[in-house]
């Protein structure tokens, strides 16, 4: 958004939704990476899975870092915000227990499809070839999910207070590294889609 004039500009948003995803796909790598190490000691069992997780985020990082040239996008400058919030989620989550691993992954997930969401309406007819490697992403982020729900033991008090403070923290961090446009981008969205 360009504040001075009111107006938004839609090259500029597509540049913030390449920047903050991939900021996000590095967050998740450093999320992994401290679950993979925590995991070893404490429950190898569930190594082989993240591990997985991880190569799929490294690979999102890659193809979102790629796309940047040619819509004049570059990294988000709060790049040491995601790498370190990152690792203290995953080490936190992992000392926590396998099932604090899975209720990250399930907010984590959840937050980061539900913006997905508005992003590939937003770039439906503004740019499909970003709209296109988006969808084909957001297919391995809901496997993601589906493995966490699948692999959650119980959805007790650490369900119902973990997920939803991950999720306000995941959001927090996308609106601060799109200076808010993924608000507005919602708000669009809503306004544009058929009753």
């Amino acid at each position: 958004m360009s504040g001075r004039s009111g107006k938004h500009d839609p090259a500029l948003t597509v540049r913030r939704i390449l920047k903050v995803n991939h900021a996000g796909e590095f967050g998740a790598i450093r999320i992994y990476g401290a679950q993979i190490w925590m995991a070893r000691r404490l429950f190898p069992d569930i190594v082989p899975a993240l591990q997985e997780m991880r190569e799929d985020e490294i690979d999102h990082c890659r193809l979102f870092r790629e796309a940047m040239p040619a819509r004049n996008a570059k990294p988000c400058r709060v790049m040491a915000f995601w790498s370190l919030g990152g690792f203290l989620l995953g080490s936190l989550t992992a000392l926590g227990g396998r099932n604090m691993i899975w209720i990250c992954t399930e907010a984590v997930e959840s937050t980061v499809h539900r913006h997905l969401e508005d992003q590939l309406a937003f770039l439906q007819t503004r740019d499909p070839e970003l709209h296109k490697l988006i969808a084909s992403i957001q297919e391995q982020e809901l496997a993601h999910l589906q493995e966490a729900e699948k692999n959650q033991t119980s959805h007790g008090l650490g369900h119902r207070l973990l997920l939803p403070i991950i999720g306000f923290l995941t959001d927090l961090m996308i609106w601060l590294s799109t200076w808010g446009d993924s608000s507005w981008m919602r708000a669009e969205m809503a306004i544009s889609k058929p009753a």
